[in-house]
């Protein structure tokens, strides 16, 4: 089966998630590339992002929205992560963009470091604000994103994606 393994990656995480997919998954028939140049050819598609808003990059959703009668498997990271509930969240954002008679076989998130210019902005903003508890909550969250995707993460992403390409092949 052609597989694709398309993503966007702003500080590398999502990309880590990629090439870890990649290394997990058959390698013949892999094709593997950004969402700027993705193939049209493919039969399943694992496809990944950072989170942008509360939702995905714009090109995969590009991406997402032109594809159809496809097998898709989403990956993504985001950096106020954590939590089931959340990722939840972020993923039904997600499928909205997606055109049914596509088949969704499942999504996989976990937490990705941010860029230290985030860190830097609460700081000055718990500067302005010192009573502001919810800016401590972020800063607190930044300091254990730094090590995401950590080991656990890319164990994770790797068991996922071999449960995915299984599925696909039902």
């Amino acid at each position: 089966m052609k597989t694709a393994i398309v993503y966007a990656s702003k500080t590398g995480n999502t990309k880590l998630l990629a090439e870890t997919i990649r290394a997990a998954l058959p390698q013949q028939e892999v094709i593997f590339c950004d969402a700027g140049t993705p193939p049209s050819d493919a039969e399943l598609y694992f496809i990944g992002s950072w989170t942008d808003k509360g939702s995905c990059d714009a090109a995969v959703s590009d991406l997402l929205h032109s594809l159809q009668n496809k097998k898709i498997a989403y990956f993504g990271t985001a950096g106020f992560g954590g939590s089931p509930a959340y990722y939840e969240q972020l993923w039904q954002r997600v499928v909205t963009v997606i055109p049914e008679g596509n088949q969704l076989l499942g999504h996989f998130y976990c937490q990705g470091k941010m860029p230290m210019s985030v860190r830097e902005r609460y700081v000055a903003l718990m500067t302005a604000h010192p009573d502001d508890t919810k800016l401590q909550v972020n800063v607190e969250n930044f300091d254990r994103a730094l090590s995401h995707p950590d080991d656990e993460d890319l164990n994770a992403v790797r068991s996922w994606a071999k449960e995915m390409y299984a599925l696909s092949e039902k």
